[in-house]
């Protein structure tokens, strides 16, 4: 039998976790020293590399001593909560990640929690100790309190600490004293973490999460919690209502290296992939054939947030997209459910248009970005949070929001909270930077992180997590300007942008394609207005046409896809393509707009 550790690895966003990963794999030689790996191994998709966090946990398996350590990389966003939560059922010990400067965050808080209620050893790591003014001390035993606040017991409390730099390669149990490797975590990690614990009785795992291959089908992943798994062997599978379903398992695998190794038969304890089970769900139990024990099934937060779902309808439908019908988003909707465990998907009366549940605009808009890569054109409404009734008395989403900026513009962060209704907990003066905690409504965090950054020139760091319900707060100032909307189909012609430049901000540049009904503006003022920027100068032999070149155009605002989404109205959807972002009017003519007045 040969021994197995299993770590998780959590923190806030941007403390390192994947980059910690990455120099496990090197220092446990998985690579030929030729092998040219790049940065962020695991970070294996595009939309990961390109916005630097991970969105998807991932498993990977490291030799170190005579020991398989399987090391399961966790996204760090609340948002991504319900992932975290289910891998989190994997794991024996957790590495608890915290930068040396910031020390912990709103997030860390949030995995650390879920952690310390399934009853995990968590061994804490102080990384980025390289960073200027950063407290190493100071943030160590902000890191006990933090835990003694989440109610962690004395085994807990007893967490061992090393301390150095992921990216610099080093770890040491005093970060005055720099070493020249990462073993002193490693030692760490099989000195404290506990080996599985082996329940005698028959076969039983929960499954914890999935993978898809287009062979195979459907891939379950878990731990193997008590009895032994063979190849070809028959197994129930229990559900989540306790109902039994009868299966077989084809193949089994474990993790090897960042790959996977078909094997015989696997001992308790250890993370595998199984193939051949039918129709399961991450939360069912795969347990004994003659006389099944489910396991206690996993308890995901619920949705704070809906955005509707439309198929794209506008002038320029299917001219980037692949997938454009209805049935194609609703398929690709419903095979999202399978593994996003946190989001949910409620028809409406119309057979086009679907209304999404998630955690927050994040959590939803890479769905959106990763349909839109696919091949998908769809269309996206304001997203909505989601308003419950308890005892009687409406409730909404409250999160607590933490932001970091320069301490001289820290008043201007406070009054545009306080808009929204947030309230002040706390204000901590850090070196230079003001560390303000609010309580706000979901609703107001929606554009929030926009007029932040334009208030501090682009310095706050703004990071938020969800409490609880709390009866409905009252009504929240949206955008204060109206849009300017396009009246003709045509191209935007450099002339006319320029005369209508003192009437607002353009999202369309000169010779853009545009169409009736599309928002390509913002008015300086409160209401609507309907512009024509397809209208050519006139010409004739007195006037030249060369005097058009004296135009000076402001270049156009360009919104990413949460802006996009945080900006829009209720009377507006954001048009998504393969390779256009475009807002637009839900009512296109003028006339219909006048007719059916969202008030």
């Amino acid at each position: 039998m040969d021994a197995i550790k299993n770590i998780a690895i959590i923190a806030h966003v941007d403390h390192g976790k994947t980059t910690l990963v990455d120099k496990i794999l090197y220092h446990c030689e998985l690579f030929r020293d030729n092998q040219n790996k790049g940065d962020l191994i695991l970070d294996n998709n595009d939309l990961e590399r390109e916005r630097g966090i991970t969105i998807t946990s991932k498993n990977v398996s490291v030799a170190y001593k005579g020991t398989k350590i399987n090391i399961i990389d966790t996204p760090g966003h609340a948002d991504f909560g319900g992932e975290v939560e289910r891998v989190l059922n994997m794991a024996d010990g957790v590495l608890l990640l915290v930068d040396a400067f910031e020390g912990p965050m709103p997030q860390t808080r949030f995995v650390l929690q879920k952690a310390i209620n399934l009853g995990l050893k968590p061994c804490v790591v102080i990384n980025k100790v390289d960073k200027e003014n950063c407290t190493p001390d100071e943030v160590h035993e902000k890191v006990f309190d933090l835990m003694f606040e989440l109610g962690a017991e004395e085994w807990q409390l007893d967490f061992p600490t090393v301390y150095g730099s992921a990216k610099n390669n080093w770890m040491s149990d005093d970060w005055k004293n720099e070493t020249d490797s990462i073993e002193p975590l490693l030692d760490m990690v099989m000195e404290h973490v506990p080996a599985p614990k082996f329940d005698d009785g028959t076969t039983q795992m929960l499954i914890t999460s999935l993978d898809f291959s287009s062979f195979t089908g459907r891939i379950a992943i878990g731990r193997v919690q008590r009895g032994a798994i063979e190849e070809g062997q028959p197994v129930s599978l229990v559900k989540r209502d306790g109902s039994v379903v009868k299966s077989k398992i084809k193949e089994v695998f474990t993790f090897e290296g960042l790959g996977r190794k078909k094997v015989k038969q696997l001992q308790t304890g250890d993370i595998c992939a199984l193939v051949g089970i039918e129709g399961f769900e991450i939360g069912d139990t795969v347990a004994d054939f003659e006389s099944p024990e489910g396991l206690k099934s996993i308890a995901i937060d619920e949705p704070t947030m809906s955005m509707l779902f439309t198929i794209n309808d506008s002038p320029f439908f299917g001219k980037d997209g692949k997938y454009v019908t209805s049935r194609h988003i609703k398929d690709r909707l419903e095979k999202e459910l399978e593994k996003n465990l946190a989001m949910r998907l409620i028809p409406t009366n119309s057979a086009d248009k679907f209304l999404v549940y998630g955690r927050g605009v994040l959590h939803l808009s890479v769905l959106i970005e990763t349909m839109r890569r696919e091949g998908y054109e769809l269309q996206i409404g304001q997203p909505q949070v989601i308003i419950k009734e308890i005892d009687g008395i409406k409730c909404e989403p409250i999160e607590e929001l933490t932001i970091d900026l320069p301490e001289n513009v820290s008043g201007k962060a406070v009054e545009s909270v306080t808009l929204r209704k947030g309230e002040v907990i706390s204000m901590e003066a850090k070196g230079d930077r003001m560390i303000c905690e609010f309580l706000i409504p979901s609703r107001g965090i929606i554009g929030l992180r926009n007029q932040l950054l334009t208030a501090t020139a682009g310095e706050a760091i703004m990071a938020h997590r969800f409490k609880e319900y709390q009866p409905l707060r009252g009504d929240i100032p949206g955008r204060i300007s109206g849009s300017l909307v396009s009246m003709e189909k045509g191209t935007a012609i450099p002339y006319s942008i320029d005369k209508l430049q003192d009437r607002g901000k353009f999202f369309v540049d000169p010779g853009e394609s545009i169409y009736e009904g599309q928002v390509i503006g913002e008015n300086s003022r409160q209401d609507d207005m309907c512009v024509n920027v397809t209208k050519a100068k006139k010409q004739s032999n007195v006037r030249s046409s060369g005097a058009d070149d004296k135009a000076k155009i402001v270049p156009a605002i360009k919104f990413s896809l949460e802006e996009a989404l945080e900006y829009i109205q209720k009377d507006e959807y954001v048009e998504v393509t393969p390779n256009s972002l475009r807002l637009r009017k839900i009512f296109l003519s003028e006339t219909e707009r006048k007719r059916n007045k969202i008030a």
